[in-house]
């Protein structure tokens, strides 16, 4: 059987997908509990990180797409959407807005990248194994940026 056709994820993509939650997770829970002068501190590398990984998983879709045929209309679609995650996580730092701002931006990017990944599989561009990894990956990052967000709409 062919790699791509797994049902499970390669166990070291579990292994580093579920690493680069560390940050999501400890930034998000940090902003509780540290003293309030280090939270925009964390909180400014929360933002960093999330688009640090809105760029990397944007171009897990130029790979899939270059990967594809590229004068097939599937692969034209996901080699578009590679480059929007990166343009918002770019947009959300960039554009000088409060971080009440930048977080719902994240999030959303966060949820629209999922959509395009399961697009990505359904299209066959991605391994059929994908969404069990991205799935929980997914949840997690956008709870981390909902909580992080809450502290902000709370304090």
């Amino acid at each position: 059987m062919h790699p791509f056709d797994a049902e499970k994820p390669p166990k070291l993509a579990i292994l580093l997908g579920y690493a680069g939650l560390v940050p999501f997770v400890g930034g998000a829970l940090g902003i509780w509990v540290i003293p309030m002068g280090w939270r925009p501190f964390v909180l400014e590398a929360l933002l960093d990180y999330a688009a640090v990984i809105l760029a990397f998983m944007g171009a897990i879709h130029w790979g899939l797409a270059i990967r594809g045929e590229v004068a097939d209309e599937k692969a034209k679609l996901q080699l578009g959407l590679s480059v929007i995650p990166p343009l918002l996580g770019w947009a959300a730092l960039a554009g000088g807005l409060p971080t009440g701002l930048s977080l719902p931006i994240f999030l959303f990017s966060f949820v629209g990248l999922y959509l395009a990944d399961m697009h990505a599989v359904r299209a066959g561009l991605a391994p059929r194994w994908y969404p069990a990894l991205r799935t929980p990956l997914t949840l997690v990052v956008c709870l981390s940026l909902l909580v992080a967000w809450t502290s902000v709409l709370i304090r």
